[in-house]
């Protein structure tokens, strides 16, 4: 598959937020991100999240086109779904992937979104973590945001069973295009500490992640730094309020070898 690339983003913000990237961005898909996030109609609780979440410099670096098919791994109640379905048009498709786990935790926010509302070419896609039935060389890219960390988790009595990390990695990788790229957006651990993290803190260690996907046949091609928060206490819970929503994060995206 071969993607576009044009000039480098531009505008002082945009530039340092992303000054750590390994490759120039679609200038395409910036203007197209930018003009999608100011689009009437959006959800109030999209844009306060716009804030946080910095779509504007995540979904650029999936290099998206009309047309494209993309997965959003556990996409919860579909904040970014929707996002990528304007991006990709009534040409391309979105696969909107949760578990039952995930519905059972997002399901009400999912409906809330889709009530009444076209939030395009958007395909709800329930399947478990041994049959994500993503195909082979389907897609031209796929996400996973806030929740690489749970192939690492387990909760049996919370309703969350052990995952087999290196199975639902690989089958992301197959699905994958040649040339199709994987974004991760993750809460930052302690450095050093593996995947240890995640059972408990719901945070993993960067340098694990970046191990662990390039294993799959997925080249780092670029990161950034703009959700870092060094403020941040990695020996805290996710959820532990004096850092909910505000975690020190890391953005990687990798690309499928030619």
């Amino acid at each position: 598959m071969s993607k576009r690339r044009f000039e480098p983003l531009r505008g002082t913000a945009r530039a340092i937020a992303c000054l750590l990237l390994l490759v120039p961005h679609s200038s395409f898909a910036t203007d197209s991100v930018d003009e999608i996030l100011s689009r009437p109609g959006r959800l109030q609780a999209d844009i306060v999240r716009d804030a946080r979440s910095r779509p504007d410099v995540t979904l650029p670096m999936l290099e998206l086109q009309p047309g494209d098919r993309v997965a959003d791994i556990f996409a919860g109640g579909g904040y970014y779904s929707e996002l990528l379905g304007a991006i990709v048009g009534d040409s391309g498709e979105v696969l909107l992937v949760n578990n039952a786990a995930y519905m059972k935790y997002a399901g009400q926010a999912l409906a809330a979104r889709t009530r009444g509302r076209n939030i395009g070419p958007v395909t709800i896609h329930t399947r478990e973590a041994e049959d994500l039935n993503l195909g082979e060389n389907t897609l031209d890219a796929a996400l996973i945001i806030m929740s690489y960390h749970d192939l690492y988790n387990v909760d049996e009595q919370g309703g969350w069973p052990k995952i087999d990390a290196q199975d639902f990695l690989s089958q992301i990788a197959k699905a994958l295009k040649p040339g199709g790229r994987f974004l991760v957006v993750d809460h930052r651990a302690e450095a050093g500490s593996g995947s240890s993290a995640a059972q408990g803190l719901h945070r993993i260690d960067m340098d694990f992640a970046k191990r662990d996907i390039q294993q799959h046949g997925l080249r780092l091609v670029g990161e950034s730094d703009v959700l870092r928060n060094p403020d941040d206490d990695h020996s805290l819970t996710v959820f532990d309020e004096t850092v909910r929503g505000k975690t020190d994060r890391f953005i990687l995206v990798f690309e499928k070898e030619l």
